[in-house]
């Protein structure tokens, strides 16, 4: 992105700033809240300190999370070998029994499009933010889509899943992206507040919203084939159910299923109002890492590379 491009980008988003500052005002005073609840957006600096700049950080923590997500579509669609010229040369951890060039074998063509459309856009988010950040993108870290995804499989399934292997069928294929879409959606919420370059902000929103959809669409595959036997005498329902207990457990209680307590479809997880859960940077390292406080394990064996891991 050149400098007067980013520099535009600023101004534009400065001045939208502006005007939505000014409407907020109007309806929070209807709702009696006032200037007073508008302090720190005003930016008073008697009350509040300017943000430490910690973007690159931020955007790295992206980059490491968009890798997964990538290796893990990229994989099931034979096209790895494509994230691998990206990022250095770190080992991308495969089941053995997985074509690499052909990637894995689908039956439904709905769910191989899907597949492929999202590879697509996981590659282009990583293309995206290694160039971004440029001389400062982290490297590529290892990365386990083979002992990590049977090790969540026997977790959420309180041992009763063994050798769970995502590439092994379509329904497993959607069971395995349902693990990530929900974690990229909420740590991308949660980073908002730490970002400060309302160019970059714009952009993880812009990705937020994408990896919402394809949450949206993997949720959707998933509901229609929820009372279908999955495995191990457990029906796809309580699967994802399994998955969603264990990620709001390590992942601060921010999680849904397919369904709510009254038995309605839940398409977009979201909190009481309608507002897609935010995690903080450590919640979302306790679910990729599988394990609270960890510091490495899971899908990044060695752990994040960046500042923040």
């Amino acid at each position: 992105m050149s400098q007067d491009t980013e520099q535009q980008i600023i101004t534009d988003a400065t001045n939208e700033t502006a005007m939505n500052r000014r409407a907020a005002m109007g309806f929070l005073g209807k709702l009696g809240l006032g200037a007073a609840a508008m302090g720190l957006a005003a930016g008073s600096t008697a009350t509040a300190a300017p943000a430490k700049n910690i973007d690159g950080d931020v955007l790295n923590f992206a980059l490491n999370l968009e890798y997964l997500e990538a290796a893990f579509y990229l994989a099931a669609v034979g096209r790895v070998d494509e994230l691998r010229k990206i990022g250095g040369g770190a080992d991308i951890r495969l089941p053995a029994g997985l074509d690499q060039d052909r990637g894995m074998q689908f039956k439904d063509g709905n769910v191989q499009a899907l597949a492929r459309d999202i590879a697509e856009d996981e590659l282009q988010h990583v293309k995206f933010l290694y160039g971004a950040l440029g001389k400062a993108a982290a490297p590529r870290p290892v990365i386990d889509l083979n002992g990590a995804f049977r090790a969540a499989g026997q977790a959420a399934s309180g041992g009763k899943i063994d050798g769970f292997n995502p590439f092994a069928n379509d329904l497993f294929f959607l069971h395995g992206a349902f693990i990530f879409e929900d974690v990229g959606v909420t740590a991308y919420n949660g980073a908002a507040t730490l970002i400060t370059n309302p160019a970059y902000l714009q952009a993880a929103a812009g990705i937020l919203a994408v990896e919402a959809y394809h949450g949206g669409a993997i949720r959707s595959m998933l509901f229609q084939q929820r009372q279908i036997s999955a495995a191990a005498g457990l029906y796809v329902g309580q699967v994802v159910q399994a998955i969603s207990n264990l990620r709001g457990k390590v992942g601060g209680m921010k999680d849904q299923g397919l369904t709510d307590a009254k038995g309605m479809a839940v398409f977009a997880p979201a909190d009481a109002n309608g507002i897609a859960f935010p995690r903080s940077t450590r919640e979302v390292l306790n679910i990729v890492y599988l394990a609270p406080g960890a510091k490495k394990g899971g899908f990044y064996p060695n752990g994040l590379n960046g500042n923040i891991k």
